[in-house]
């Protein structure tokens, strides 16, 4: 069974920090093998995309970030531990949102793209909220 599982979520005051986690199970490769994808949704808004990492077999990865939290996130992977991690510093009240971890598998493109039709496998969201 394939699992995708966002941890790390919480309350933070602005200009905190926070290092979200994505874990998967059950593909037939480990996660440097496919493409990770961060997205958020916030109440009332729709899911968008915030960061994204491409798959890093045979080559550097690449990264991919919204304009809104470029400078402030950071999304990185630890393949001895099949995690990709999503390090958010600086946060501010509009970053509270659900936030999703997506896999692609299917693709050898050079570069992760935030659109959400373009990810496969979804993870159920883990709350951030930024407040004092």
């Amino acid at each position: 069974q394939l699992q995708v599982v966002e941890s790390g979520g919480g309350l933070v005051q602005p200009g905190g920090s926070l290092r979200l986690s994505c874990a998967a199970s059950g593909f037939t490769f480990s996660l440097d093998y496919y493409y990770i994808g961060w997205f958020r949704q916030a109440p009332g808004q729709e899911r968008e995309g915030v960061s994204c990492i491409s798959r890093s077999v045979g080559s550097d990865a690449s990264t991919s970030y919204t304009d809104s939290v470029k400078g402030r996130f950071t999304v990185s992977r630890d393949n001895a531990k099949n995690t990709v991690y999503l390090e958010m510093n600086n946060l501010k009240s509009e970053d509270t949102a659900i936030y999703y971890c997506a896999v692609r598998t299917r693709s050898t493109a050079r570069n992760c793209y935030l659109w959400m039709n373009w990810y496969d496998y979804w993870g159920q969201g883990t709350q951030v909220t930024v407040s004092s």
